[in-house]
Order: structure tokens, then sequence, then C-alpha cells
């Protein structure tokens, strides 16, 4: 039998797989892609790996025992039975009908983080959230682990409108290329992290078009503890700076503006409230209170705790306020305590130099963070599968789910509210693996045994179906037919069935339809349609949207022959605020006071004492010289080697692991000093837990600083070790960035890096557990 292509899409792009007698043997670029991302050589290999799940299965000791807490949820020795799919659909059915009987769909929390396929109908979800809308809600999470503080705190400064074209509608890199002259990124522009969109893109255009804005003139700043955070194309000036330290380089930054007369007064009058609060605080005249008495944010005061040389930042502020400039704080600067003061300063910064709303200049958050952010926008939409309306009013911030669970009814403060955590009793996750995202995973996985039950759809074993009472195998993205595309995207891709399902896996449609049936729901849920029913209807609605703006697209059949289909109206915006600016009256900002809030009263009337009104410094726990205990600061950033925790087991991830174990780099000087050596597995100690690692000795990277990227699957299972293949969120603090917004703080960590000398274990993160037989 001879191979065959099918054209596929993933969060990391659109690609080929190869299929020989119903398995995928390779992988090839899709031809249209300019810089494939090389993620997708994890695909074969992860499509028929042993950990898949390929039978409905339930813990035994919630089988025996029925539904309560269980601190044993997630032991490496648990084991679990596998069943029937009616056995399963029916012990599930009767347990939701339990809860919500007894007490109230809030008990039910629909922990999906959507990231588990790019495809429009199969969007885990919204498939979980419409499924749970149909039989009487659920408590839901809100904003994201990427961006949880810009997703709060924009709001209040520039509106919810402008906030959001913040974070979609970023002017594109076209436009950076013919208009900055330049640009200045804390946190970097890392490459790899370019190559993921949700929903994927037609072609990896990112890369490209940074070395393109550098082969123009464009002049690029990385403000990063890393020398390669930013592409090697862009010949980048870096300027090393101390993990957590950047919001006081942003302050000295702006003293330099307002102590040699270059903040640009007329544009901070007319356009902004709360200048004059922000150049008392820099200039040391009044305290972040507003009292009296106070720092001066100098560069020399910045450069002791950031270590950047207070002439290299005179020397830069001076570059700014002489040229046309975009400042960009990355969405890793805002995953740490005080996330929001970066974002903040760095928007303050761009205010000071008056560019705010001019084509190439301004504010930014993003660029470099994703591959959609600076790629154009789709004003039309995205076919999409409608979720339905929750009617339960219960919430949390999403990174606040150990709280939750541990703490039900506790009280605790987010945007202006105090709030109590929900007694939540059943856990419902689909499309996502919390222990590959979230902080401190000892503590995760105690607050997963508080549940009564937990239920996980996943298409392989992950730590999180490991942690589950009833696990139901889901199909991949190559086992069915869907169609993707990403905001701002070329166009919409045709994503059609490649291989057959593994062992018993469903599509999670289907099986939500026969649990809606098992509720008396099933004709609400469907509206009498199938998965496929529904892939032509979502193609249809959006068809029609186009038409009514004068737009035209072919018909679902001429599209799906095709396997594309341009995006119409797609734009590619010059400047943010650019219509504020040319008309601050009448258009102004949702603001109370309709300019940008550099302080902003609402906030300042909260009363937290870690987010004031204005612009701070506030010193997190990474932030400032080690010690003898903690002398060294992990810096956890993206993964270059696949998605999150996706295909952890693939060739293209593996191949950058040493001896098996994610890769933790150090400076050649630390690992003097700590006396291990390049190629050793090392133990990594934290406050909270400790982890193996395989050493990288770079000097790409500051001193006092290490680099052990997210992504490795938990592997609680040796003694000694709270995770022997290398997971750094065995290691981070699960705690908010502030109480304005309570984000993900995993960015940064204290740890030593110690020789590790007894017999190596084994990892087994990805062997199924007991009692499970590999299909």
């Amino acid at each position: 039998m001879s191979a065959t292509r099918y054209p596929t899409s993933a969060h990391w792009g659109s690609y080929q797989v190869v299929v020989d007698d119903g398995r995928v043997v390779g992988v090839r670029p899709d031809p249209d892609d300019p810089a494939p991302s090389p993620v997708m050589g994890n695909t074969p290999e992860a499509q028929h790996h042993t950990s898949r799940v390929a039978r409905p299965a339930v813990r035994r000791w919630w089988l025996d025992h029925g539904p309560g807490p269980d601190p044993r949820r997630g032991d490496p020795e648990d084991e679990y039975v596998e069943v029937e799919w009616d056995t399963a659909l029916d012990l599930l059915a009767r347990e939701l009908d339990r809860v919500r009987t007894e007490h109230g769909n809030s008990a039910i929390y629909g922990g999906s983080y959507g990231w588990g396929s790019a495809g429009r109908v199969h969007h885990a979800q919204s498939q979980l959230h419409r499924f749970l809308n149909t039989i009487g809600g659920y408590t839901r999470s809100r904003t994201t682990y990427s961006h949880g503080a810009v997703e709060v705190l924009m709001p209040r400064l520039l509106g919810t409108p402008a906030a959001n074209r913040l974070l979609h509608r970023a002017p594109a890199w076209t436009q950076i290329r013919r208009h900055t002259e330049l640009l200045v990124s804390f946190g970097g522009l890392r490459v790899s992290n370019t190559w993921t969109s949700s929903g994927g893109r037609a072609a990896q255009t990112a890369g490209p078009a940074m070395r393109e804005a550098a082969d123009a003139g464009v002049e690029f700043v990385s403000v990063s503890p890393l020398a390669d955070d930013t592409d090697k194309g862009v010949r980048a000036e870096w300027v090393p700076i101390a993990p957590g330290a950047d919001t006081a380089v942003l302050l000295a930054l702006v003293h330099v503006l307002f102590d040699e007369g270059l903040a640009d007064t007329g544009f901070l009058d007319r356009y902004t409230v709360g200048a004059d609060r922000l150049r008392s605080y820099v200039m040391g005249e009044r305290d972040e209170h507003g009292r009296p008495g106070g720092t001066a944010r100098t560069p020399e005061w910045a450069e002791g705790i950031s270590g950047v040389p207070a002439d290299r930042t005179r020397d830069l502020a001076r570059r700014m306020a002489a040229r046309r400039t975009l400042v960009n704080v990355g969405w890793s600067v805002q995953r740490a305590r005080y996330g929001e003061q970066p974002l903040w300063a760095g928007l303050a910064l761009a205010c000071c130099l008056g560019q705010v709303g001019l084509p190439g200049g301004g504010f930014a958050s993003g660029y470099g963070s994703m591959g959609n952010y600076g790629g154009g926008a789709t004003p039309l939409g995205l076919p999409r599968m409608p979720q339905g309306d929750n009617p339960v009013d219960s919430f949390i911030p999403v990174a606040r789910v150990a709280d939750m669970l541990l703490h039900p009814g506790e009280v605790y403060h987010y945007d202006g509210a105090e709030r109590r955590y929900p007694h939540v009793r059943l856990v419902y996750w689909a499309g996502g693996n919390p222990f590959h995202h979230h902080q401190d995973l000892p503590r995760l996985s105690r607050a997963f045994g508080r549940a009564e039950t937990v239920v996980v759809h996943e298409t392989h074993w992950t730590a999180t179906a490991r942690h589950a009472d009833i696990v139901i195998p889901a199909t991949t993205v190559l086992e069915r037919d869907d169609l993707t595309a990403s905001q701002g995207d070329l166009t919409i891709r045709a994503m059609p069935r490649a291989v057959p399902p593994h062992g018993q896996a469903r599509d999670e449609y289907d099986t939500y339809a026969d649990l809606a049936e098992r509720l008396g729901v099933r004709e609400e849920f469907t509206e009498g349609r199938t998965s496929g029913g529904w892939l032509r209807h979502i193609y249809g609605r959006w068809r029609s949207m186009a038409a009514r703006r004068g737009l035209e697209v072919p018909d679902f059949d001429t599209f799906w022959a095709r396997g594309r289909v341009e995006i119409p109206g797609r734009v590619e915006d010059e400047a943010l605020l650019g219509e504020f600016r040319e008309d601050p009256e009448g258009r102004p900002l949702r603001t109370p006071s309709g300019r940008i809030e550099l302080y902003s009263e609402t906030i300042a009337s909260f009363g937290y004492e870690d987010c004031p009104g204005h612009p701070v410094w506030l010193p997190g726990p990474a932030v400032g010289a080690g010690d003898g205990e903690w002398p060294l600061v992990l810096l956890a950033n993206q993964p270059s080697g696949r998605l999150h925790s996706q295909q952890d087991m693939g060739a293209y991830s593996r191949s950058q692991k040493v001896r098996g174990r994610a890769p933790l780099r150090m400076h050649p000087d630390d690992a003097r000093a700590a006396g291990v050596a390049d190629g050793d597995v090392v133990r990594v100690v934290g406050a909270r837990g400790s982890c193996l690692a395989g050493l990288v000795v770079s000097d790409a990277l500051r001193p006092g600083v290490a680099q052990l990227s997210t992504g490795a699957w938990y592997d609680p299972s040796a003694d000694g070790v709270t995770c022997a293949h290398g997971n750094p969120n065995a290691l981070t603090e699960d705690v908010g960035t502030s109480s304005l917004d309570q984000a993900c703080t995993g960015q940064l960590t204290r740890v030593r890096v110690e020789p590790f000398t007894g017999p190596l274990p084994p990892v087994r993160a990805f062997e199924p557990p007991c009692g499970v037989t590999p299909a």
C-alpha cells in the first residue's frame, strides 16, 4: 500500500502527515509555509505512542468506594480498571446528576484550557462548555495563564475595547518594518514562541517578518536575562537584566525622560491622567501612596537591582526619545509576582515618549509571545462552535484552581471585589494539562485529592489523566474531520481525517451527545446535528456573515475540495490607539477619565498594597542577590521543542533532552560553583520541591540565572525528588501576581543546583498506569 499525504493543522502550524497502512510514518512542511516549525516532528511517534488512552478507564478505589475525597489521586502506583463504554457513560451520567441535584451546578468545575485541538468544531473547551451549559451550567475560569495580568489591568488603564485591540489587533510586522526605528522589548522576542497560535497559522511569518524589519533598518534591543531570547537574524542589542527587575529599569528610563526634559509633556497633558503622580514618584518627591518623601528611581538606583549599568540606561532613554520607538513588554515578564507593574510602567514609558497612537511607535504586549500577535486581524471573525449560555454565575481566576479546591468558601480579592471560592465537588477537565502549566504541582495534586470526583477526557495518559477517577479516551486531530484558522490568519484550512481512531477512542462530541441523552438533553446539545453537520453549519454561518458584508467565499463543498480558502476582509493595522490620538475628545477611551490612566483612581480605591494606583517598584521574592541556600533564579520559560507539554514523547522534543531529562541551562561560572558539568544529571532544589534535569552549560544567559523550560511530563515516581523528569513547576510557588488579577506567577523562582549522585531513576512519565493495557 503506497503512502498518502494528508493536510493537517495544529497550534504550531499547518503541515502534512504521511500515512501508510493506517499509521503516521512521517511529516512534511506545508509547501506555502516560509518557515515551518520543527515541532511537527513530534507527531508520528506521539500519534501511536503506548501512552495513548485506548479504552475508558475508572480508578479502582473510586469504582469500589464511590465518590469522595482521596489523597491517593495521582499516586504513581494507583490502579485503573478498563470498562466498556456504556459502563463509563452510565457511571459519569449518574455522578453528574448526583452532584448537580445535591449541590447545584456550581459544584461542577469545567476545567478546559482549550489547547487540545486547533480545530474549530472539535475544540475541547467549546465542546465541554457547551455540554455543561446544556445540563445547567458550571463554575468557570476567567483569564489565562499566558497573560492574566494584561487581561485585568489593561481594561482599567485603556478601557476594554482598546485593551482587546492591544491583545488581538496589535500593529502588524509589516507596519513595524515601515515605520518603527527602534523596538525595545522587555522579555525578548523569542521566535519559537511565535510558532504557536491558538488555531495555528497557515504560514509561520513572524520570524521572517522580524528579520525583514531588521534588514529594513529597524533597530532591536532585547532586555532579557537570556542572550538568545531574540533571533540572531535581527541582530538585537542584548541588555542582560536580572530576572524580575524589568519594572526598575522601566521606571529609571521614565526618570531620565523627566530629569532631562525629554518627556512629551504635551502628550501627557492631553491624552493621560496621573502623569504628575508618576513624575513625583519616579523623581523621589512622593512615595507610592502619594505621601511626601520617597526614593528617586534613577538609573543608579535601578543598576543596583537590575545589574544594567546606569550609563546604559541613560543612553537607551535618550535613543528612545530621539527615534520612533515601540516599547514591547512580553507576556513572560508579567508572569511573576507584581506582574502588573512592568506592564503599567511600560505603558507609562511609551506615554512619556509621546508616541502612543503613532504608526510604528507606542506600546505593545505580545510581540515574540505568540505567532498571531502582529500577524494581522480578521474583523469578520472565524467559524466557531457555539458554547451556549452559562446560567451559573460562579467563576475563579484560572490560576487559582488549587486554592479553590483546597479552600472552599475562603475569601479572596479580585479586580476590586471580595469573592469566595465555590465548593466544587466534581472537576471535569478536557483539552488541557494543568499538571503542565500550574505552579507547585505537589500542592495541585493535594488539591485534586479534595474533589469527590475527577473526570478527564484525554488522548494520552498525562499526569492530569492519572489524577482522574473516570478517564475518557478522545480522538486526536488526525482521527476526525475539522477546519481551522487563527485570529489574523491568511486562510481557513480543512483538516481531513488521516488515520482511524486509536483503540476505542471516540470524538468528544459523540461522548457528550451520549451523556446528554442519558441526562435527557441530547436534542438541546446536538440540535439534531452530527459533528460533521456542525462542521458544515459553522462554516455556513461564517460564509453568510461574510456575504452580509459584501465579501464572497465559496460554499463548503468547494472549500473542502480545495482544502483552504482565503479569509476575506483581513487587515494589517498600523497603530494602536491611532483614532484616540487623532481625536481624544470625540473618540475617548472607555476609562473613567476617557484617557490613558497612568494613575487609576479606581485601582487606588481598591486599597491593594500589592497593586497601588500607579506603576511602582515592588520587589518580588526572586529579585535581588542570591544567598547560600538559593543562589540562582530559575527562569521557567516556554519550551522550543513542543507546545506546552503536548507530544513530549515525540522525536523533536526528545532530541533536546539530556539523558532523558529536560535540559537545564546554567552559566559556566555557576556550573563551576555548583560542582557540575555539561551533560550531568543534576538535582534542582527549591523551597517547595526538587527535580532532576540534564545540564547544558551555556554563556547565553546571565550569571545567577538557571533556565528550565516548562512542559516535561510531571513524573513523581522516584524517591527523593518531586519530579524525575524535569518539570520546573515542581518548584514554583502557587501564588497570584497581586490582589488585582490573581494571575500566574510561574516564570521565576529561587533554586540551587547540586550534583545528583544516587542511582539514576527511570523516567516513568510515559508509562500507562497499573491495570491499563496499551493498544
